[in-house]
């Protein structure tokens, strides 16, 4: 089992924390991407890759001048190479300190929730708002072919990339999928359910290898955005393709998701929702 890094363990993870309903931007807690790519062996100035995380908040709510609720829901959008992810926790005491707190406007708040965040993660963070009546696209569908019905024997259930292998040296380009995604979380280790993309173009990857793969996260204690950085950098090491992207939907917990995206020839994907989100 992977032991916590020592700025995840500070964290408010697994405490009793009371709620907060005045708005507090101090309540959010930045952790290094740093402390996990070292194990991964490299740092912002050699990223092998481009990416956002995409969060969705379910639970959003403020007062308005009169007092009077306003609901809906929102993406935050924090860019790979910042220096520091927010822990997830933080996040919703953060988003939930908004419940009791008049703004002006949906403005302010969008302006305030891109100011505080961009301070606490590095760099520019973007944020969108949903109206509840909005007519907004929700739920879509992974691309390319799902993974989950090979018949397999399974036996790893912690990380194991010696999984990996290359079926041929015939370049192919396709994009896999699957919902076989568990990871915990590293303080908790509570379970993280998810569902991932792998798209490439190189050597043909093993099918039944790269699913068994997948599934040896069962297991792995870490954060959402270092699996798919782990994923993305396991590929890469072991079937080397020319080009790849790693994107993972997680399930919510508080109210929240987090959705790694890294790619080394993408910058767009599609932010469709699945049905378990």
């Amino acid at each position: 089992m992977t032991k916590p890094t020592s700025t995840a363990n500070k964290s408010l993870l697994g405490q009793t924390t009371p709620y907060c309903q005045a708005y507090d931007p101090a309540i959010l807690f930045p952790i290094p991407r740093q402390e996990k790519r070292d194990e991964l062996g490299f740092d912002l100035k050699t990223l092998p890759f481009s990416g956002e995380d995409v969060w969705t908040g379910y639970e959003i709510s403020w007062l308005n001048l009169k007092g009077k609720p306003q609901v809906g829901w929102a993406e935050f959008v924090f860019p790979a190479d910042s220096p520091y992810l927010i822990e997830s926790k933080s996040f919703k005491l953060y988003l939930n300190s908004f419940n009791g707190t008049r703004f002006e406007s949906e403005e302010a708040v969008i302006k305030c929730w891109q100011k505080d965040l961009s301070q606490a993660c590095g760099k520019p963070v973007t944020a969108l708002f949903y109206r509840l009546n909005e007519s907004v696209v929700l739920q879509g569908d992974l691309p390319g072919k799902c993974l989950d019905s090979l018949d397999i024997e399974v036996d790893d259930y912690q990380v194991n990339p010696d999984l990996l292998q290359t079926e041929s040296d015939q370049a192919v380009s396709e994009t896999l999928n699957s919902h076989l995604l568990k990871s915990n979380c590293l303080v908790t280790g509570q379970p993280d359910w998810g569902s991932i993309v792998v798209r490439y173009e190189g050597a043909h990857i093993n099918h039944e290898a790269l699913l068994k793969y997948l599934i040896s996260f069962r297991e792995h204690n870490e954060f959402h955005e270092q699996c798919v950085e782990r994923v993305f950098t396991d590929i890469m090491r072991f079937c080397q393709p020319k080009k790849l992207t790693v994107y993972a939907r997680y399930l919510r917990r508080g109210g929240l998701d987090i959705n790694p995206y890294r790619s080394n020839f993408e910058v767009t994907f599609d932010r469709a929702r699945l049905v378990r989100q």
